[in-house]
């Protein structure tokens, strides 16, 4: 699956939200997904919280497959930033 494709996929969850805030999942060289508010993008921004993951862990994580805290604690996910914007972002996506 591509970025956008994972982008599209996580789109209407994200419009339809009352997320506020801004955060990039950092695929490395797959790209970027860039949520401010209620828009998705895959173009790079800066943001309160950047997650870094790799793009099958993005996947698996949008499709429920990964556990979000406990993907942080192997480290398969790093959070640089407002910690705060990812647990609620978990919230939405999870």
């Amino acid at each position: 699956m591509s970025i956008q494709a994972v982008a599209d996929k996580i789109k209407a969850q994200v419009e339809s939200s009352s997320f506020d805030r801004s955060v990039k999942f950092d695929t490395g060289s797959d790209g970027v997904i860039v949520i401010d508010g209620p828009t998705i993008s895959t173009t790079d921004a800066p943001t309160d919280c950047t997650i870094k993951l790799s793009l099958d862990d993005l996947e698996s994580l949008i499709a429920g497959e990964l556990n979000p805290t406990m993907a942080f604690m192997t480290g398969k996910i790093k959070v640089e930033g407002d910690m705060s914007v990812a647990m609620a972002l978990s919230q939405l996506i999870g």
